[in-house]
């Protein structure tokens, strides 16, 4: 029986974004509305049939308490007034089952309101497909959990306009999955109505109304998944609007816009209950790689008339060698902009060629580095071969410890050309491109070894490189008839050729977790880099020619979520779940560059307090009754913390509150000292785990006057007190002779070596950490 994953309907922090969601119509009362939907000829009669669409009876104000009251009790800053349109926002990590969240929301939202017309719109072929995937998967689990409630769902086709009709009319929960550019191109203007999208284009078989029409009439509540990919752009705000929504609630990891946040579970309240995988950072380092003149050619033109190149090379500043990059012209000395390397010295640049296809930069007299070229460098090759062996060890590693508790391993690689992967030759023949190559010759290599015996019983070694790794691509279909060849091309992830990619991946997605699967590291361009997540991924390794452009928190994205074993239950611990990323750069600089993408796109100020970060804080009222604290005793806390000069005037924590924190000597005012320990807690999260010196492991030393005093100290004092001048005498010319020939005969230059290294990534509310090397 084919494994199936499980879905737990009780982890707490789904139920509660579930509830926050529920809770904005509280007071609603159960029902729908009604409308009139255009007659049809059906076998030469016409039939009248009614719609049923989403009603709301509460007021604005009423809804504004209701979010209120959610946004304290989730300790977020409460909104003072409602937007028109009623936005909210949702925000979850990646991994932690946003949309198992949404989906389930909207059976309640049905269950307990009547609302019974719901759209999900998507950025992309990858999120749709992933969405359709859901929602196949947790069918079973839904019709347990609401005792068969009636539901249809599909992906809105523009030729099987009839789903949309059937939307409009069933009284049946319904859920349509849409992608935006399916809606965006709407003209007015009638002569321009045949390049607008079908929906919203007058059709004969709709009886002269226009698809969208149908939709409008429903007042639909839409689901946006990943907003930020959206409804960024007006004309994306202007679609969403033409569905006429009876509100939108947005669900995302990253947003930009945030309407009346309802409830968030950020990456660091995620990393420290431990909801998603820990994040090991693994690179491989180069010493002594500055040995040589390092010239790379990004670009050359001739945009301004004269023409410029913009190159790579390394520049010594404040005592340290970085590689940087900079536009240059003819003439430019790289060896004074390098800081006086004397590696470089004679690279002057004489000539610079921009005609296009023969583009180069000429450096002194007979140096010519092509567009695109590099020398002085290491070898990208050699070090492109030692990231795909370290992924296989690290890979082999984990299988040794996790296969035996029913736990498939899978390792995904990122390339920037399908062609380093795959190629076909001339009569369409698929060939190995040079990472394929090298991923069999170091499979082969690293199987070998008896440590890895015990997985291998039993299988063909000679055979079983070629069948553990495969690529998704999308598939460009070249020549007609007989001589109709497939070939696999880089695409954005956006085209109509990723469709049938991304249906592949989905369809096999648990599959993909079986044992007795032989695929476990998979290749790919550009399909899984949204939208695809595994929740067996352990190892992420990025393969590119240049430095890597993917964000460091998509990237990570792919293998966030808690393993499951081939039962398909969730295996929580940091002992499993751990995700080795294989970066291009040192795990402190990978630290740093995800704790500015965190705080840039989730907003989090690390080791700063807000006047509401106490406001969620339970209290039980003179009745005995539980509250929270509030925003106004939260503000007042808030102040008192800037009088103590705990924190500046932005919030930022001091080292003054960060002692008091860790001898629990904290101040809090009189109103709020039986809620010390839950404050003190809360600063402790947002402190972080910064280095700082600890002032009570200071220690007084007192002087000892009677040492002093000792006849045995006086007479060693009497011999040394004594100030001494002394003469050295020394062949000048000699000395520079001898170094002369210390450093002809003895000077080496090493040659660049490659260093791999570890380390964990610790995230709280102080920051993202990497720990020491392994």
């Amino acid at each position: 029986m084919a494994m199936k994953i499980k879905f737990n309907p009780n982890l707490d922090f789904q139920r509660d974004a579930i509830n926050s969601v529920i809770r904005v119509f509280e007071g609603q009362e159960k029902g729908t509305s009604r409308f009139t939907v255009s007659a049809l000829p059906e076998e030469g009669m016409f039939t009248n049939t009614e719609g049923v669409g989403n009603r709301l009876k509460l007021l604005e104000e009423d809804i504004l308490k209701n979010v209120q009251s959610v946004q304290i009790e989730n300790g977020l800053r409460p909104d003072e007034i409602l937007n028109e349109g009623l936005d909210f926002t949702i925000e979850m990590e990646t991994g932690t089952g946003k949309t198992y969240v949404y989906l389930r929301s909207m059976f309640e939202l049905y269950e307990k309101y009547g609302f019974s017309k719901f759209i999900i719109v998507v950025p992309s072929v990858a999120i749709r497909e992933g969405v359709y995937k859901s929602l196949e998967m947790t069918e079973e689990h839904f019709n347990q959990l609401y005792d068969n409630t009636p539901y249809d769902y599909f992906i809105y086709d523009s030729d099987k306009l009839g789903q949309v009709r059937n939307f409009a009319t069933s009284q049946h929960l319904q859920i349509m999955v849409i992608n935006i550019d399916a809606f965006r191109r709407s003209f007015t203007n009638p002569e321009l109505e045949k390049k607008a999208n079908i929906i919203h284009r007058s059709h004969d078989r709709m009886n002269g109304q226009k698809p969208i029409e149908y939709i409008q009439s429903t007042n639909p509540i839409v689901i946006i998944d990943e907003p930020q990919s959206v409804d960024t752009t007006n004309k994306s705000a202007k679609a969403i609007e033409s569905l006429n929504p009876l509100c939108t609630f947005r669900y995302s990891a990253t947003h930009i816009d945030k309407y009346h946040m309802l409830y968030k579970l950020d990456s660091v309240d995620a990393y420290e209950r431990k909801l998603v995988k820990q994040i090991e950072v693994a690179g491989i380092q180069v010493d002594d790689a500055h040995n040589k003149a390092f010239i790379e050619v990004h670009d050359v033109n001739n945009r301004k008339g004269s023409p410029e190149a913009t190159i790579s090379f390394d520049q010594f500043k404040v005592g340290k060698v970085k590689r940087v990059k900079r536009r240059v012209s003819h003439g430019a000395d790289i060896f004074e902009y390098s800081g006086g390397r004397e590696v470089y010295d004679g690279y002057i640049i004489s000539e610079i060629y921009a005609e296009k296809g023969k583009e180069f930069v000429k450096f002194g007299t007979d140096i010519y580095v092509k567009k695109g070229e590099t020398i002085g460098g290491v070898d990208e090759d050699t070090l492109k071969r030692l990231q795909i062996r370290k992924t296989i060890d690290e890979h082999l590693d984990k299988e040794l410890r996790l296969r035996n508790r029913g736990i498939k391993v899978l390792s995904l690689f990122f390339i920037d050309r399908v062609a380093n992967y795959r190629q076909y030759d001339e009569d369409g023949n698929q060939l190995n491109g040079k990472y394929a190559q090298m991923f069999e010759e170091e499979y082969r290599k690293a199987i070998a070894s008896p440590k890895y015996s015990e997985l291998f019983d039993g299988v063909d070694k000679d055979t079983i490189a070629e069948k553990v790794h495969d690529g998704y691509f999308s598939i460009d279909t070249k020549g007609r008839g007989s001589k109709k060849q497939e070939f696999f091309t880089d695409t954005s992830g956006t085209t109509k050729d990723d469709g049938d990619t991304y249906n592949l991946i989905m369809k096999d997605k648990e599959r993909l977790l079986d044992l007795d699967t032989k695929l476990k590291f998979i290749f790919s361009h550009s399909t899984l880099r949204e939208g695809w997540d595994n929740p067996n991924v352990f190892q992420i390794c990025t393969l590119n020619e240049t430095n890597s452009t993917i964000k460091k928190r998509q990237e990570i994205g792919r293998g966030l979520r808690i393993a499951v074993d081939q039962d398909g239950e969730r295996v929580y611990g940091f002992d499993v779940n751990t995700l080795t990323v294989m970066a291009n750069e040192s795990y402190d600089d990978f630290a740093k560059e995800l704790q500015k993408e965190i705080e840039k796109e989730e907003g989090i100020k690390f080791g700063v307090v807000e006047e509401y970060s106490f406001a969620s804080i339970p209290v039980l009222d003179e009745s005995g009754e539980s509250k929270n604290l509030g925003v106004e005793l939260s503000a007042k806390i808030y102040e008192h913390f800037k009088q103590q000069e705990y924190i500046d005037k932005r919030g930022k924590i001091q080292d003054k509150l960060r002692l008091d924190i860790k001898g629990d000597v904290v101040n809090v005012p009189e109103e709020v000292k039986e809620q010390k320990a839950q404050i003190t807690s809360m600063l402790r999260k947002l402190a972080g785990k910064l280095n700082i010196k600890n002032a009570d492991d200071k220690r007084e030393v007192k002087l000892n006057k009677q040492v002093l005093l000792d006849e045995d100290f006086k007479q060693l004092w009497d011999k040394i007190k004594y100030k001494t001048t002394y003469r050295v005498d020394f062949d000048s010319e000699k000395l520079i002779e001898n170094c002369a020939k210390a450093l002809r005969d003895q000077l080496r230059v090493s040659k660049a070596r490659f260093r791999y290294e570890t380390s964990k990534l610790a995230m709280d509310r102080g920051g993202v950490h990497a720990g020491d090397p392994n």
